[in-house]
Order: structure tokens, then sequence, then C-alpha cells
């Protein structure tokens, strides 16, 4: 079975394809880093959008969604974007959790994994 890999980086790749099963690396906003919750997860979810659909899915296909916050207390915050972007009787299996982010100006990242 092949792998394919999409936007490879000397870490890590963006997201790896192996099968009909499409893994996103943690994505955090590169375009919003610094700003509201809410505006994070609106860019990420952008940027999984972008993934997904290089893999050739998107995401009304998710399996599984990872969420950590930098602050338990941006809970509703970051839910209602994500309530917006979910496919209704779609949504995914889900783990939330507050976890200090690699740099203070994130305050939100998202892993999913997604069938094609």
């Amino acid at each position: 079975m092949s792998i394919q890999r999409i936007e490879v980086g000397p870490r890590m790749s963006q997201c790896v394809v192996h099968g009909d099963v499409v893994y996103t690396a943690g994505q955090v906003a590169q375009n919003a880093a610094g700003s509201s919750v809410a505006e994070q997860t609106r860019d990420i979810l952008a940027s999984i959008d972008r993934l997904l659909a290089a893999a050739g899915t998107d995401k009304s296909k998710l399996l599984t969604a990872n969420i950590w916050l930098s602050d338990m207390a941006t809970f509703a915050e970051m839910n209602q974007v994500w309530d917006g972007w979910v496919v209704a009787g779609q949504t995914p299996a889900r783990a939330t959790v507050e976890a200090k982010l690699a740099d203070p100006k994130y305050r939100v990242e998202i892993m999913v994994t997604a069938a094609r």
C-alpha cells in the first residue's frame, strides 16, 4: 500500500495518506497567530479544508479530531466556530484537552483523521 505525503518538511509532513486514511499534523493558526481563539480556529479549519482537499477528501469524511487549547476557558469560543464548520450528522469522534502549546501566540491546535 502506498504512502502519499503532502507539504513535506524537514521535521514533518502536514498531511499523510495511507490507503484510504488521511492524517493531518497538528495545525496551528499560521495567518491568525496571536488572534482570538475564534479567529485561530477559523484559520486552522481553513488549513484543514485545504489539506483534506489536497488528499482527495473533505470534512464530511472526518473520523477523529484532537483539539488542544492553551486555556480550557476558551472551550465555548472554539466550539462556536467548530460547530459551524463540521457537517451535521457527520461529526468525528473527538477529544479536547488543555495543554501548553509550542508558542504562546498559539491558543488552539487541531489534528484530524479522515477517510477518502
